[in-house]
């Protein structure tokens, strides 16, 4: 198991990335700044918020393409299953800690953190399940289209955009928890070559 932690390069990437993660949550959960609208005249208000879970999907993804093939093939233990608990722990880490600073601080955007990184971790995870290299492609692709593209009007997202929505929105709660779980899925089920 020790291995695993080196190969996958969890302590000196994977631990960073998230305690920087939850830090400019902590000291900017309330942030925005002014887009200009691709779809409408207006501006679209984008809180940082939309911007910081690629912080982990992008410490994610490098750690799970981390490798000693050689141990691998030879390990006794399930390397998926250590693989899918670093993404849960790590996931579960930002979400606790969004709902906790936006307890304390307020801030319903604070709150919505932990979704939108379930969201773009597992739409990480499906996309390297297509291709390795658009793991980390596929996010950040993402928020840039909702950035411009994911309002209808000012303030008001369209239903596809579903990180853009307010915490409350169970149908945006539910749609980041099935790409979630199908990225979990993917991630248990693909077969990499060595």
């Amino acid at each position: 198991m020790i291995w695993w932690i080196k190969a996958r390069r969890l302590l000196p990437v994977l631990l960073p990335g998230t305690a920087a993660c939850i830090l400019i949550v902590a000291l900017a959960h309330d942030r925005a700044i002014e887009l200009p609208g691709m779809l409408t005249a207006g501006a679209n208000q984008v809180f940082l918020m939309q911007l910081i879970p690629l912080l982990v999907t992008s410490t994610l993804a490098h750690c799970l393409t981390q490798r000693l093939d050689e141990a691998e093939v030879v390990a006794t233990r399930n390397l998926r299953r250590l693989d899918m608990l670093a993404v849960l722990t790590c996931v579960s880490a930002v979400a606790v800690a969004g709902v906790a600073i936006g307890a304390v601080a307020g801030s319903d955007e604070a709150a919505t953190v932990g979704r939108n990184t379930a969201f773009l971790t597992g739409l990480m995870l499906l996309a390297e399940a297509v291709h390795p290299k658009a793991a980390t492609v596929a996010p950040v692709g993402w928020v840039f289209a909702i950035m411009f593209l994911g309002h209808s009007d000012y303030h008001r997202p369209w239903p596809w955009a579903v990180t853009l929505h307010a915490p409350p929105s169970l149908p945006a709660s539910i749609v980041c928890l099935i790409v979630f779980l199908g990225g979990l899925i993917a991630q248990a089920r693909i077969r990499r070559t060595m």
